[in-house]
């Protein structure tokens, strides 16, 4: 039997004085991240993304928009072969401290779109540049 897991994140927008600031996070294994984490009993996709980045980075936040769907499968070593399925949200920032869940991750960061490009397209996840590519293009910015 196949088991079947869902996890929801979200890439995080903020407009403040210094413009628009994308957030990333640095995950346990030093890779630069988006915040996510598993759906728990009872909650929406968008509930468990709004969840997820308030517990990990201490944003509160505001689902604007559907990003995409990664979908792959993993081995674990309990369940067996597992297909999981990540809903991936655009979120604006509307209140919080920023700190990073510790247990979680080790550093939660504020970047400049352009920025926020260049530093989560290296040291990160494959399946996150494509989610950060469609997140930017969201907030009408274009990155190659």
């Amino acid at each position: 039997m196949v088991h079947k897991e869902i996890s929801a994140g979200g890439v995080v927008y903020r407009k403040g004085n210094a413009g628009l600031e994308i957030q990333l996070i640095v995950d346990r294994y030093g890779k630069v991240a988006l915040p996510k984490g598993k759906m728990e009993v009872g909650e929406t996709v968008e509930e468990t993304a709004l969840r997820e980045i308030l517990e990990e980075t201490g944003t509160i936040g505001v689902v604007k928009a559907p990003v995409d769907i990664i979908k792959y499968t993993y081995h674990h070593p309990v369940h067996g072969k597992v297909d999981k399925e990540v809903h991936y949200f655009l979120v604006e920032a509307t209140g919080g401290v920023t700190e990073a869940q510790l247990a979680e991750i080790s550093a939660v960061e504020w970047h400049e779109p352009l920025a926020a490009w260049a530093r989560g397209t290296n040291n990160s996840y494959s399946n996150n540049i494509h989610i950060l590519r469609k997140a930017l293009a969201l907030l009408g910015i274009q990155v190659f």
